[in-house]
């Protein structure tokens, strides 16, 4: 059996039903020397250094179970905590599967949290203020006591800083000073921010209210000045695991300190290269530190990488090679356990909306080949960017979902189904729709099929399609849980089993997989991996990000790079644009971190220019393929448009609106009656931008309808006679016959939300 990275073991749900190791030597089965050393290694504290892709949440796993399975740890004396909840989720299912169950797994906030409301009467008296869950609304108050007018991303700017200071222990009045110290690049003036700042924390305390990095100080401070309750936190948790040690902030870091006491039984985990959340206070100083402040540890570096081909291991190597800094110099470079696969594939185009076609276009080949959908991902900088890429797969006919949106299980028809599958597993063999289904897979498809679920899914894209793949997610998730049971010689699992592996994974935010092509910040996508990744938008002023200025944001930009290029396991595709908008300019450069990396390129920017020398330069950028159009200019005043709802609007959005009231919303009812035909949401006939637009120009005919952006061929031949009519002051009939499918309106008939309203 050879050693395997995280995904290897939990990506697929299957393995993660199968039976726990029958003892504590079948632990350390499958593992290399290197995670070997980390699980035996018991016995004061441990430093692992682990590069992407390498096994690390594997090898700490199964230090946990070895130590548990041996009888040296005891279950409850473990305390592992990591830094997000789905995280700490998969830990806890990993240790249950390794036969590790009661060992508690969890973020530091939620362990402060918990031992903040158990100790509170006690430490302070009375009940725990309460917590507040989201602080943007309270700074926004402070603000405007302090006359300040803020839109939505000076507030969220403002409320970055002020979790920044608290975490790295600054409190107002010191705040202008720190800033002057550290060289860091406030978002506002300091003495501004202090002010409201010190504002802020006064209404908290005002209204007997915490936030979320207030749990963490308040837990230091209680462990801090009640030595008496320090000693039962010890007393309890005698072993520590830290994963993520690189994200450590200062205030996360003194928690540690205060958890573990003058005690060495310590591992963390980490990899300074992938250190990119300074913004957040985090810093790899604590885990470079390490040896430093604990003279006795030992050491292990895993650099395996069993997650990437060699070409992908050999990019991020090379990406590394020209960072410098304190955590460059600690990099690790990594040597590639898989299989050769194909080249990372450079393509240039002319301009973004090219780039997300050609883009679309290259994952509806890798879909076409086998290539799962779910196995995809499109990455960028920031989170704008995801709207030209929404629209372009919508247009290929590319299912996709958004990390970060709307949580698994919350949406409406998992939670319905989660109502119908507990029904059923109350009334067990007295519930009809379970006739004649034997084994969870049939008895799960029975339940959902009065759902929406059926064996085949429904046509096209859009609300009814989504709702499929939600079940269908669950289909597969009961196929797996029973499989793997099966197959580790046990019984059948029952719908109450399943029900219980749903909670689980809701608790743990730990959703079963579904079919879409997962579109995502380089940020957000720390901690996954696809089989196939493309990362787009890497330009000059995107990659790095315009405003990292000094050296240090500079290198954290190129990490977020690694981080992205580690992502993948095969298929790796790199892309940029050289203009934003369709007959621009085009005088933007590729990333310097491309630099001596893309073929004919040279290390120091010189050499071939970005393309040539064996770099694909797109479908879209060359004199065949798209269209190149001039500036779109306002209507109004004629000032050249570059931002994408300005340019839908045809007008800069400072310019007086001659909107057709009226007529919008009669466009509006119209669309809305033509969506519900189709099956799909109503953006996917036209945007609201795009509606205001028409409404504005109140276009006479087919020529005048086709200049509004949004309105492509495919959609002025299925929708131009109504939308002409109706702006005509024309009634339409209702439709004859039955309502169109989305198949029907074809793979372009969608647009893409620009607006989301």
């Amino acid at each position: 059996m050879t050693a395997a990275t995280d995904s290897t073991l939990f990506t697929h749900d299957q393995d993660a039903f199968a039976g726990p190791p029958r003892d504590a030597d079948a632990v350390l089965e499958g593992l290399d020397p290197e995670q070997r050393e980390v699980a035996t290694s018991l016995h004061g504290p441990l430093c692992v250094l682990a590069g992407a892709g390498t096994g690390k949440t594997r090898a700490i796993t199964h230090r946990i179970a070895y130590g548990v399975r041996a009888g040296i740890l005891p279950p409850a004396s473990v305390l592992a905590v990591t830094f997000t909840n789905r995280a700490a989720g998969e830990m806890r299912g990993r240790l249950r599967q390794l036969g590790a169950g009661g060992v508690q797994a969890r973020t530091f906030h939620s362990a402060a949290l918990r031992q903040l409301q158990f100790f509170w009467p006690r430490a302070v008296g009375g009940e725990l203020p309460r917590l507040l869950e989201r602080k943007v609304q309270l700074v926004a108050e402070a603000a405007a006591r302090c006359r300040l007018r803020l839109d939505r991303s000076e507030l969220r700017d403002l409320t970055g800083e002020i979790e920044w200071a608290k975490v790295t222990r600054t409190v107002p009045e010191d705040y202008p000073a720190v800033i002057a110290e550290s060289g860091r690049v406030a978002p506002r003036d300091p003495a501004e921010t202090a002010k409201v700042f010190g504002l802020y924390e006064q209404l908290k305390r005002e209204r007997s209210a915490i936030d979320f990095e207030d749990v963490l100080l308040l837990t230091v401070g209680v462990l801090q000045d009640r030595p008496d309750i320090a000693e039962r936190v010890r007393a309890q948790y005698q072993h520590f695991v830290v994963d993520e040690y690189q994200d450590v902030s200062p205030l996360q870091q003194r928690l540690l300190e205060l958890w573990v006491g003058d005690r060495e039984s310590l591992c963390v985990v980490g990899d300074a290269s992938q250190t990119i959340y300074s913004f957040t206070g985090a810093t790899p100083d604590h885990l470079l530190d390490f040896r430093t402040r604990h003279p006795k540890a030992t050491v292990v570096k895993l650099v395996r990488d069993y997650r990437s081909t060699p070409q992908v291991v050999h990019l991020a190597n090379g990406l590394l090679s020209q960072a410098v800094g304190r955590a460059a110099e600690h990099r690790l470079e990594l040597v590639a356990q898989r299989e050769a696969g194909p080249e990372p594939v450079y393509t240039e185009y002319t301009d973004e909306p090219s780039e997300a076609e050609g883009t679309a276009k290259r994952i509806r080949q890798l879909i076409d080949a086998g290539v799962p959908a779910s196995e995809i991902a499109v990455l960028y900088r920031i989170n704008a960017q995801s709207e030209t890429y929404e629209q372009a797969l919508v247009d290929a006919g590319v299912p996709y979902q958004l990390r970060g949106a709307e949580r698994f299980f919350e949406r409406p028809e998992v939670r319905e189904a989660g109502v119908a599958l507990r029904s059923a597993a109350r009334f067990g063999e007295n519930d009809s729709l379970l006739d004649g289904a034997v084994g969870l897979p049939s008895q799960v498809r029975a339940v959902l099929s009065g759902k929406g679920w059926s064996d085949e899914p429904p046509a096209g894209s859009g609300a009814v399609r989504d709702r499929w793949e939600s079940l269908m997610a669950l289909v597969r998730l009961a196929e797996s849980l029973s499989a793997g049971r099966v197959a580790a010689g046990g019984e059948e699992p029952t719908l109450s089993d399943f029900v219980a592996e749903l909670d689980e994974r809701a608790n743990a935010q730990h959703a079963p997989t579904v079919e879409g092509v997962t579109l995502a910040s380089l940020h957000s996508a720390k901690g996954l991996e696809w089989d196939a990744v493309f990362l787009v938008g890497l330009s000059e002023g995107m990659m790095p990000i315009t405003h990292a200025k000094s050296d240090a944001e500079i290198e954290e930009e190129r990490r977020l790079l690694y981080v992205g290029v580690t992502r993948a396991r095969v298929h790796l595709n790199l892309s940029w644009a050289l203009s934003r908008s369709p007959g621009g300019r085009g005088g933007r450069r590729p990333s310097r971190f491309l630099n001596g990396l893309r073929p004919g390129s040279s290390p120091a920017g010189r050499g071939t220019a970005g393309g040539r020398g064996g770099i694909d330069r797109g479908a879209a950028s060359g004199g065949r393929g798209r269209k190149r159009r001039g500036p779109v200019r306002c209507r109004v005043c004629g000032r050249s448009l570059t931002d994408p709802g300005e340019m839908k609007l045809m007008r800069c959005e400072g310019c007086p609106s001659d909107l057709d009231e009226e007529l919008y919303e009669r466009l509006r009812e119209w669309r809305s009656d033509r969506a519900k035909q189709l099956g799909q949401p109503a953006y996917c006939v036209f945007t609201d931008k795009t509606l205001m637009a028409i409404a504005e120009t109140v276009p006479d005919g087919e020529a005048a309808l086709s200049r509004i952006s949004g309105v492509g061929g495919r959609k002025l031949e299925r929708f131009g006679a109504d939308v002409l009519a109706l702006c005509a002051g024309e009634e339409l009939g209702s439709a004859d016959g039955e309502p169109e499918s989305a198949e029907d309106a074809g793979p372009g008939a969608a647009d893409q939300p620009e607006d989301a309203s």
